[in-house]
């Protein structure tokens, strides 16, 4: 990812008038991470206000080199179109799954939502059942303008859109369909990319969402909206390039530190994750984008990945499912 020259940061906007006034920004771009829209996977980084996007292209080189501190990279207020940085440039664990301070989490319009703080807010919305393994099937919710972005940043390895109405209808069917065993609202991250080396076939799970989304209507049936029988289910798994599954062997980040340096040839993004192929032939890491978010970060070119804290994932054995002899 390129990162465009540092320029002065005098046309900044002035914070949102519920936030403190600001100490002076530290110099540099700071990662906010990977992100879908229209169907494109888009690596961003932000310094205060202005923002600086890249399409994840599969096969290019990237090289990142890590400053700390790691700080927050603001919110998503209502009504707005841009992210708003955060104006305390707070500092967040370097190893932590937030990526928002606490001031930022309380006002950000997403988690406001995910957290049954926003009643109506006049949009259209879709239910989805998510598929992302054996036996983990996923109910949510998105905002219709939103398409897909909201799976695919998810990494679902295929969905149906199942309903479709006010955000109160939609989110009381969400909590039916939830209470009736039939999906979860949340997988941890862990869970899902366990499923990535075995996920069966494009019609097996075309057949398991189908059955899914017809139980889901009958228990849906009466509630004011409307039920979308015939949209198609959708499949990424080759979108994701996962069609002969994971890497059989792979390095897990897990940590970043200042000074670390992230590098190698993408793979296709699989949701907020990324593969990267290693020129050592040391096998590919993967990394949760999630972990890059709130870094600063300069391009660096001809160093390998160094300062990591990595986890070996191995492909586990195939079950034996023959019945025993005696």
């Amino acid at each position: 990812m390129t990162i465009p020259p540092q320029q002065p940061n005098s046309q900044q906007p002035k914070p949102k008038p519920q936030h403190p006034e600001p100490q002076a920004r530290p110099g540099g771009w700071i990662s906010t991470g990977l992100s879908w829209r229209d169907g494109r996977a888009v690596l961003g980084a932000a310094l205060g206000a202005r923002v600086h996007e890249r399409a994840v292209t599969p096969g290019s080189e990237v090289g990142w080199l890590l400053g700390g501190p790691r700080r927050c990279v603001g919110a998503w207020l209502a009504g707005a179109t841009e992210r708003t940085p955060c104006p305390h440039q707070a500092v967040i664990a370097p190893d932590g799954g937030a990526t928002q301070c606490p001031a930022c989490q309380s006002v950000d319009r997403g988690l406001a939502l995910a957290r049954d703080q926003i009643l109506d807010d006049g949009r259209t919305y879709l239910l989805y059942l998510a598929w992302f393994g054996e036996g983990l099937l996923k109910v949510g919710l998105t905002a219709e303008q939103r398409g897909d972005s909201r799976l695919l940043e998810q990494g679902a390895l295929a969905y149906a859109f199942t309903a479709r109405g006010a955000l109160p209808a939609i989110r009381r069917a969400e909590l039916t369909v939830a209470a009736s065993g039939l999906a979860r609202e949340r997988y941890k991250s862990r869970l899902k990319t366990e499923h990535w080396w075995s996920h069966g076939d494009a019609p097996y799970r075309r057949t398991v969402l189908g059955q899914a989304r017809a139980q889901a209507h009958r228990l849906l049936d009466g509630h004011a909206l409307e039920l979308l029988a015939d949209r198609p289910v959708v499949d990424h798994v080759e979108r994701y390039g996962l069609a002969g599954g994971a890497p059989e062997t792979y390095r897990e980040i897990t940590g970043l530190a200042d000074g670390a340096v992230v590098a190698g040839r993408l793979r296709p993004p699989v949701g907020r994750h990324l593969f990267l192929d290693q020129p050592d032939g040391s096998g590919p890491l993967l990394l949760d984008t999630r972990l890059l978010t709130g870094w600063t970060i300069g391009p660096v070119t001809g160093r390998g990945s160094a300062g990591l804290v990595l986890h070996e994932r191995v492909r586990p054995p195939e079950p034996d499912t023959q019945e025993a002899l005696f």
